[in-house]
């Protein structure tokens, strides 16, 4: 045995990723339904109807509402610059083949289009008819010019004399000037002017500068109130200061969704960071996939705009105004904490606490005295994952780090950190995944800037993102023993999005763990190629075999009367042959619970199918986003964290890793989040047989059920450094 017992008992053996020589699969035998998934996109639009209805309940907090009607409009802008754009672009090649339920593309692709219209109609209502009253009786105004007295409109043309009006840009549309490019993702004014003097009509575009407030703040009027009005439409009243001796005859709101997904070829790349740089650049003229116009546009003009920018009727969404409402993110920052969520100050692990009070920490004393497991944003990100590299950084004992960066903040100490430590000397590899979508040319910036500093960069595997989340350090200790000391999380190197995103890592100074690691790092920095793994499971070798075996055992053990069950926790449930393992063990009996945060192909409580099977969805303060895997096998239950979700890219396409918890309490802190999550005193939506998601927000006696988000922030905030 490579490792220490640890203080409870536990302790890591060599086998405890077993072999993989036994290979089991769950092809399609002919005994499940041909109808047994669910669409992948139409689900992810129900997550996103998800994010809506929390937009749409009153007892949500309403500056956080105004924020869900953005993160809605957010989403849905990324679904369509992605998953509908690749969509088109495989039905334009010929490539596109059906669905993972037999639909044809050109069906799916309407589909999409038809809910998506419908959606959006409603995200509209959600603003017109509840936030956008609410905000008003708050004291917080969205006002329309119409809405104006004379006093505020005097004042306002002085807001846009001066500070608005020297950045406007109109471009005229006549033989001498083609159509402009539209940018994606911009809210432009389609206009129309006539020449009093020869009557002839013209076109101009003018573009709403993104560099300026989205919502242009009023002069206060001394009632206290806070008012607002849309950029777009303080510019639309004030046409004639920029086509003067022109009649201005229509004006009208459009803005465009671009195919800005990334493609390039590894293989035929000599630099890949010079190859995708060039891919950046052409990302800014993607083709237009999605063309939104207010309800008022006129014939003429919504025909002009199909014409130029080429496009299909049915990728036209006439909606309401104001268009873009993930410009509400503005407004949901504004300093009313009575109408926030109430805010929490994450607390520092216990396990992570100093000996004795105003002393400095020894995160590494305390990794080496046990495994110790901290649960993001309950438990500080600075006070954990950032101390172990910044004290890494500067402990002169330490020699090496080794760190993979997916996302990472602007300002990130992280990188600071890394930074700190090879100009002290260190041996520092970070493996920067530069392809991260929408994140390109922040990974990019950095990985320059710690090439700069000495360190070591690489960018992973031809082929395959780095996806997985680990960071290494290699300390000397007494004797000139080296030590390793992992990390091992669910979530992204992301002090930002720390503070948002559940997550949960491990630190462990376990050998075996370190060893994997090690390994690990080589196969992705040089030439290495690892076969096996012995406390961790790796895709895209390993992983989808490694978790089917263990599904599999349970369906042995239900079959032969032992205790059995599966509990997942994931944000996309997709891998129709993972999906195919757990109906065959719910078939055998084995009872299955899925906790998934957004798309989910997999049916639920189905007669013969899925009858022992469970789906709960939970959306709320925080975006859940750790993956959890428990299996019950026979009372000596396995546990699993990590970074992959159950979807082919995760599988099959990224550097992916689970890594198994051993100590007893972290076994029960896991089981006791499944018991919330699942609890029928707990919020959430349950996604019924027929494929819908229900949202159970109060009890059969009107009772509003428990927030799971707001219970563990109580729970965590009361440990005490006895717990150590």
């Amino acid at each position: 045995m490579d490792s220490e017992p640890y203080v409870d008992g536990a302790a890591v053996t060599n086998d405890l990723i077993d072999d993989f020589d036994e290979i089991v699969t769950f092809d399609d035998d002919g005994t499940l339904p041909v109808d047994r998934f669910l669409d992948r996109e139409i689900s992810w639009l129900a997550f996103n109807q998800r994010v809506l209805e929390l937009a749409e309940d009153p007892d949500t907090p309403l500056l956080e509402r105004a924020n869900f009607l953005a993160i809605f409009a957010s989403n849905l802008d990324e679904f369509f610059m992605v998953r509908v754009a690749g969509l088109k672009r495989r039905i334009a090649t010929g490539l596109a083949v059906p669905t993972n339920i037999g639909t044809a593309p050109s069906d799916v692709l309407a589909a999409i289009n038809a809910r998506a219209l419908e959606l959006q109609e409603r995200h509209a209502r959600a603003f017109s008819d509840f936030v956008k009253p609410d905000l008003d009786a708050a004291g917080i105004h969205v006002e329309m010019w119409s809405d104006l007295g004379e006093d505020d409109r005097a004042r306002m043309h002085d807001v846009f004399s001066n500070q608005i009006f020297p950045v406007l840009m109109p471009l005229a549309v006549d033989p001498a000037h083609p159509f402009p490019y539209i940018s994606g993702l911009s809210l432009n004014l389609a206009v129309r002017v006539r020449n009093p003097k020869t009557e002839k009509q013209e076109f101009a575009r003018l573009k709403v500068p993104q560099v300026l407030p989205r919502f242009v703040q009023l002069p206060d009027d001394n009632s206290g109130r806070l008012r607002f009005i849309p950029l777009e439409d303080l510019i639309a009243n004030h046409l004639q200061d920029l086509f003067p001796g022109m009649e201005v005859i229509e004006h009208h709101i459009f803005r465009v969704t671009r195919n800005e997904d990334v493609e390039i070829d590894e293989d035929e790349s000599e630099n890949l960071i010079q190859a995708l740089e060039k891919e950046l650049l052409r990302r800014r003229f993607g083709p237009p996939i999605r063309l939104e116009i207010t309800e008022d546009m006129d014939p003429v003009t919504l025909e002009l705009l199909v014409r130029e920018l080429d496009i299909t009727d049915q990728e036209v969404y006439r909606l309401p105004a104001p268009l873009d409402l993930a410009g509400l993110f503005e407004v949901a920052k504004i300093a009313r904490p009575e109408l926030h969520y109430p805010k929490h100050l994450p607390t520092t692990a216990v396990q992570l606490l100093p000996n004795e009070p105003n002393t400095a920490p020894d995160i590494f004393s305390s990794i080496a005295r046990r495994d110790v497991l901290v649960h993001h944003p309950y438990e500080s990100f600075a006070t954990s994952v950032q101390a172990f590299l910044e004290q890494a950084a500067a402990d002169p004992n330490v020699l090496a780090i080794k760190q993979t960066l997916y996302r990472t903040s602007g300002d990130s100490p992280i990188i600071e950190a890394l930074i700190d430590a090879a100009e002290a000397g260190k041996q520092v590899l970070a493996l920067v995944e530069i392809k991260a979508r929408f994140d390109e040319q922040n990974n990019i910036t950095w990985a320059r800037k710690l090439e700069k500093a000495g360190v070591h960069v690489v960018y992973g595997l031809v082929g395959l993102k780095t996806h997985c989340k680990l960071a290494l350090v290699i300390r000397q200790e007494k004797g000139g023993r080296l030590r390793h000391y992992t990390h091992i999380g669910t979530g992204n190197y992301n002090p930002k999005t720390s503070r948002i995103y559940e997550d949960l890592g491990l630190f462990t100074a376990d050998d075996q763990v370190g060893k994997d690691v090690t390994r690990l790092f080589n196969e992705l920095s040089g030439y290495a190629i690892e076969k096996k793994f012995k406390r961790l499971l790796v895709a895209p070798l390993h992983l989808r075999k490694g978790l089917i075996k263990r599904i599999a055992v349970e369906a042995e053990n239900a079959r032969a009367g032992k205790p059995s069950g599966i509990r997942i926790k994931i944000n996309s449930m997709v891998d129709e042959e993972i999906i195919d393992a757990l109906y065959h063990a719910s078939n055998a009996g084995v009872p299955v619970d899925i906790w998934v945060r957004g798309i989910c192909s997999l049916k639920a409580g189905i007669p013969g199918l899925s009858e022992n099977i469970r789906v709960r969805s939970i959306l709320g303060r925080y975006l859940e986003h750790s993956r959890l895997f428990s299996f019950e096998n026979d009372g000596d239950r396995q546990v699993f964290i990590g970074s992959a979700d159950m979807m082919h890219r995760n599988l099959d396409r990224r550097v992916e890793v689970l890594v198994r918890l051993v100590q007893d309490d972290h076994l029960a802190e896991i089981g006791h989040l499944f018991d919330l999550a699942m609890s029928p005193q707990t919020a959430s939506w349950h996604l019924d047989a027929d494929g819908t998601w229900v949202r159970h927000s109060h009890g059969d006696e009107g009772e509003t059920l428990d927030d799971m988000q707001d219970g563990l922030m109580r729970q965590i905030s009361k440990r005490r450094r006895s717990a150590r």
